[in-house]
């Protein structure tokens, strides 16, 4: 059963949700999924969906399915852009994603309220702004 499964350990992979640019009107945010891994990864299919209380009422959003193929070693790809409406809610990225014949997967989580200017830090191989969750570096 699961128990029999290998722990296969996803390590130096993150989930970064990342300021673009900012104006006084408006921040454009994306999300980026960040490979610090010495080898490329493959097959990758991210899903993401949000979820929570807004306005005293539960709110889902629509869970979507991106398949980004082949992330090469040392890099960072954008997954989607994210509207500001959602920061209030649970954010939900699912990674799965292939070595050699072995499949990794992990759930990322951005919890609500968690996007937020006090939590910005330099996001490794953007080099942009950010909120990252992963990587062991």
């Amino acid at each position: 059963m699961k128990k029999d499964l290998p722990d296969n350990i996803v390590e130096d992979i993150s989930i970064a949700i990342v300021l673009e640019r900012e104006s006084p009107s408006e921040k454009v945010w994306n999300v980026y999924l960040i490979n610090e891994k010495e080898t490329a990864i493959n097959n990758v299919l991210v899903s993401s969906k949000g979820y929570g209380q807004k306005d005293g009422r539960e709110v889902k959003t629509s869970s979507l399915r991106h398949f980004i193929g082949d992330v090469d070693a040392l890099s960072a790809v954008k997954v989607e852009a994210i509207d500001t409406q959602v920061f209030g809610l649970t954010n939900e990225y699912w990674l799965s994603y292939y070595i050699d014949n072995t499949i990794y997967d992990k759930k990322y989580i951005f919890l609500p309220e968690s996007i937020v200017d006090e939590n910005l830090v330099k996001i490794p191989l953007v080099n942009k702004a950010g909120i990252l969750i992963g990587g062991t570096r």
